[in-house]
């Protein structure tokens, strides 16, 4: 008789700022996903459909550990929009207060839930310190947990974001990791950002460290010292506030929206 390996994974799907995710609690460490099992839950046709798959696991100096992983299936570097998410989820799943800590994939986060409401949320993420931003040819990069490429210019709304920034983020200057391609432009006192996310493979409807990479790289540019940029992304709206001391920027804050959309069950 041929045994049954088929096994059953409860989840939650998440967007922040259309940026979305599907949420597994594992505090007990004993769900294991292979790429193939993650990419497969993150296809939009034959799958639950999402930007990317968390997995919270229990951590001995944190509340928990976010692993993050895109949806080709791979483990990644930070997702901000993502740490938002995870914060609201832990908070519904009481794993944390309104007031948390956790593990990512590049430290440790500070995360506070503004408001919740029938799983609706309102988080702010406090990401790490900014050292590294260069300076190149009509463009920036940086590094807000994750590699950005920041570039202004005008009309982006009309932009082929996923053939220009797949160019970028697959060009031999950048190889053999790659980065985040982001395009930014000042309209009405707002910055609108628009990314190409690699491990996704195509413009994402908002990035939180690809708007947080554009607030600092157009802080750089009007030589702001501290300030919080109102972000738009084609997914809603997020604000990046920071404090610049000796070439360093400081206590960046990322809040904007988190949105239990909905939870079900899936078998592998």
């Amino acid at each position: 008789m041929a045994q049954n390996n088929k096994r059953t994974v409860v989840f939650e799907k998440y967007q922040g700022a259309g940026n979305d995710f599907i949420m597994i609690s594992d505090m007990e460490n004993r769900i294991r996903l292979s790429p193939q099992d993650i990419a497969g839950l993150c296809h939009r046709r034959y799958g639950i459909g999402a930007d990317g798959l968390i997995i919270v696991r229990p951590s001995d100096t944190s509340d928990y550990r976010m692993h993050y992983y895109n949806s080709d299936g791979k483990e990644s570097t930070m997702c901000g929009n993502g740490g938002r998410c995870v914060a609201a989820f832990a908070y519904s799943q009481e794993i944390a207060g309104k007031e948390q800590y956790f593990n990512g994939p590049d430290g440790k986060h500070f995360a506070k839930i503004l408001s919740f409401s029938e799983g609706v949320s309102r988080v702010t993420l406090q990401l790490n310190n900014v050292t590294n931003l260069h300076q190149g040819n009509g463009y920036y990069t940086l590094d807000t947990g994750s590699p950005h490429y920041v570039a202004f210019g005008h009309n982006i709304n009309s932009l082929d974001v996923k053939s220009q920034g797949r160019k970028i983020r697959f060009s031999s200057q950048f190889a053999p990791g790659g980065l985040n391609v982001n395009f930014a432009e000042e309209k009405n006192g707002k910055l609108f950002v628009r990314t190409y996310e690699r491990g996704v493979e195509d413009e994402t409807l908002s990035c939180g460290t690809g708007v947080t990479a554009a607030a600092l790289a157009f802080a750089e540019e009007k030589k702001l010292q501290k300030g919080a940029v109102e972000i738009l992304s084609r997914g809603g709206e997020m604000q990046v506030s920071f404090i610049k001391e000796n070439n360093t920027f400081k206590n960046i804050l990322l809040t904007g929206p988190a949105v239990l959309a909905f939870e079900g069950s899936v078998t592998l």
